[in-house]
């Protein structure tokens, strides 16, 4: 009697170690800039592993980047706003993280949520908006950590918190940039400091002690 051969075992993976691969990609090169291929190449595993596991590539981009916003490198700025007691302590802290990890070598250059989305074709604008949302969300946030910071007489009166937010939301994104364009940790801190000039009532705090700076 011939034996019925007996089905091998299905494929494993390690599924954190795949997404991380597949994170890395696409902060190096973008979306648009990588293929199926790519990343099952990156990742170790067969195309229809990757399908089952994470869907399609939308999805699993969705997911590299929910990934890369809990990592450390991710989530300095929302950390930063809940632990400093100031916001000006919290935004000089954000800069200054900012200027140091953005072109840390130990992984890709800039923010994946900055510049991953650049070049999207028609057919893939939703993750455009999808990440668009993302860094609009954050816009919010700083506003609304800057609108308390008023109410507690740490901005003037006069200032405006949503514009404020503005300014710090595109020197976020420009230091991102600046570092993709290979600019190193000592011009991006100098950057951050002359932006954090700005702050209102700067002049009137000198050493910034006042304004919750550290010594």
């Amino acid at each position: 009697m011939t034996e019925t051969p007996k089905r091998g075992r299905p494929r494993t993976f390690d599924r954190a170690a795949a997404l991380t691969a597949a994170t890395r990609l696409f902060w190096e090169r973008g979306y648009e800039g990588v293929s199926i291929g790519d990343l099952t190449g990156e990742m170790g595993i067969r195309p229809g592993s990757l399908y089952a596991a994470f869907g399609d590539k939308k999805s699993l981009f969705e997911e590299a980047v929910e990934a890369y916003g809990r990592s450390p490198v991710g989530a300095f700025m929302g950390v930063a706003l809940r632990e400093e007691p100031t916001a000006y302590g919290a935004f000089a802290r954000i800069l200054r993280e900012a200027a140091a990890i953005y072109p840390d070598p130990a992984h890709p250059a800039g923010c994946l949520v900055i510049s991953a989305a650049t070049n999207v074709t028609p057919q893939d604008a939703g993750v455009r908006e999808f990440l668009r949302t993302l860094r609009n969300g954050n816009l919010d946030v700083f506003e609304t950590r800057l609108r308390q910071a008023q109410r507690a007489g740490e901005l003037p009166a006069g200032a405006d918190p949503r514009t404020l937010a503005e300014y710090f939301a595109a020197v976020v994104q420009g230091l991102s940039q600046r570092a993709c364009d290979g600019a190193g940790a000592d011009q991006l801190r100098a950057v951050a400091e002359l932006a954090l000039a700005a702050w209102p009532g700067a002049t009137d705090a000198p050493g910034g002690h006042d304004r919750g700076d550290a010594p």
